[in-house]
């Protein structure tokens, strides 16, 4: 092999060695450059997870905590009301938690009051989308007096599927309250109401009475979830004629129309 050959061999080899280095560092920057941001990427999305999970979890005790401490008030309430008439009772339960679906228990005198709570934080992301994310509790509060005793409160928290028809029931509710208020006194008879709130016959509303006492006009409606899984009878009052002919109603669960 001639000295020509052997110093191309040489050139070569180097060359391809070069190449091969070249590569390798290419490579390695490469890996360098992409792996910088994908470690950003995984330790955010690592970070992210567990900050939204401690703020979850933080939200979920203040449903907790807010739950049993109107429990406790509306407790004290009932207290000093002096109250024994049932309905009058349901009321103070009613202005204290807005419980869409209040029960009465004559036989084991204590009423139950099922709503559900909700409460937001900030749910941290990479990516746009993020912000608020509102988070919800479904709990069971049952108010019992026994003889000589002050009344007590017992807080149970249930799956959503049985607060589910009251919120159903507490957004009717609202409707009705619209739709009272927006008739003209004249129209406010059975049959009126009954076709303001229902004209398309879902059944979710059915007046039961509607009469007048003075300048107010009182009706009693049983509100129905869907497939009238629960029905709760609410009482809506208005004056008679407001300023433009009409009048601002305002709704209370009952225990029975």
């Amino acid at each position: 092999m001639g000295p020509d050959r052997t110093g191309g061999a040489v050139v070569t080899g180097r060359a391809n060695r070069l190449v091969t280095t070249g590569c390798l560092t290419i490579l390695i920057a490469l890996i360098i450059v992409l792996g910088v941001p994908v470690s950003w990427l995984w330790y955010r999305h690592w970070h992210d997870g567990n900050v939204n999970s401690e703020r979850r979890d933080r939200a979920f005790a203040s449903i907790l905590k807010q739950a049993r401490a109107t429990a406790d008030d509306t407790a004290r309430a009932l207290d000093t009301s002096g109250a024994t008439d049932t309905d009058a009772l349901i009321g103070v339960i009613w202005r204290h938690t807005e419980a869409p679906v209040i029960a009465y228990d004559a036989s084991r005198r204590e009423f139950t009051a099922t709503a559900a709570r909700s409460v937001r934080y900030d749910h941290e992301v990479v990516l746009p989308g993020g912000g608020p994310v509102e988070v919800t509790r479904c709990f069971v509060v049952t108010y019992t007096r026994h003889p000589g005793q002050t009344w007590t409160s017992r807080v149970s928290e249930r799956d959503d599927d049985v607060c589910r028809p009251g919120t159903t029931i507490g957004g009717l509710v609202r409707l009705a309250q619209t739709r009272i208020s927006s008739m003209y006194a004249e129209d406010l008879t059975r049959a009126g109401v009954q076709k303001a709130l229902d004209p398309t016959g879902r059944r979710s509303f059915d007046v039961r009475n509607v009469r007048r006492e003075g300048d107010t006009m009182t009706v009693s409606v049983v509100v129905s979830s869907p497939g009238a899984a629960v029905d709760q009878c609410y009482r809506f009052t208005r004056p008679v004629v407001g300023d433009d002919g009409q009048g601002s109603a305002t709704a209370v669960p009952t225990s029975s129309c």
